[in-house]
């Protein structure tokens, strides 16, 4: 199957993307254990072996759109924030643990790079690790880490932590717990594997890579100037 025409091309890879999507929504809601991330990823390459099209064309076609709104995505995660009570929240509990989540997501991966002997492009690569991918690149930019590395840290670090999620989450009974863990470490992707437990925990999820997101920004380019310097 041939896509000819810029404009068919793209309509045509944003209807297949929604349409894995919507698939993977549908079986999650059904089968609880499926990430539903990983379910739209599969959906997306069987959708593009049976259609014969080139995945590099896929790509090319569905990445402006795509790129374009999840900047908006991102701005609209403040909607569900809007929403949370924040009425007896334990404001100092909650800044310790961000804090923490902030400082581990990238040391620690930083750390085993360098343990591993990795470039010293990748090491910084890896201070993205925690962060959503609009202010990971942004970060990646400042410290002058090499964009498409940081991209894929950040991609790959999400789709394990949505999928690991579930499973690690037998013996916890708290949806705000599950929704903050889902949100400091694994970012978009714990988002969205978080609103599909429910609506605090998807809320919490916005939270957590919201602030994450804000105080990583702020520390890591300073951290690495000063560590570079």
């Amino acid at each position: 199957m041939t896509f000819d025409s810029v404009l068919m091309a793209t309509l045509a890879a944003v209807l297949l993307t929604l349409v894995a999507h919507v698939t993977a929504r549908v079986l999650a809601r059904k089968l609880i254990w499926l990430p539903m991330v990983i379910t739209a990823l599969v959906l997306v390459l069987v959708f593009l072996f049976v259609l014969q099209w080139d995945y590099n064309n896929y790509y090319s076609a569905a990445k402006p759109v795509f790129d374009h709104l999840l900047g908006y995505v991102t701005v609209l995660l403040a909607v569900p924030l809007a929403a949370m009570n924040f009425k007896g929240l334990p404001v100092k509990k909650l800044t310790i643990i961000v804090a923490i989540a902030s400082v581990v997501g990238a040391l620690l991966p930083m750390s085993l790079a360098y343990l591993f002997s990795l470039s010293h492009d990748t090491i910084l690569a890896f201070a993205t690790r925690s962060v959503t991918t609009p202010i990971g690149l942004s970060v990646a930019d400042l410290i002058k880490a090499p964009l498409a590395m940081a991209n894929l840290i950040i991609i790959v670090s999400g789709l394990i932590g949505g999928t690991v999620a579930r499973f690690l989450f037998r013996g916890v009974n708290d949806d705000r717990a599950k929704g903050l863990a889902l949100g400091l470490a694994a970012h978009a992707f714990g988002t969205v594997e978080a609103w599909q437990i429910s609506h605090t925990a998807g809320r919490y999820a916005a939270f957590g890579l919201a602030v994450n997101g804000l105080v990583t920004a702020v520390w890591v380019p300073v951290f690495i100037s000063a560590l570079i310097a």
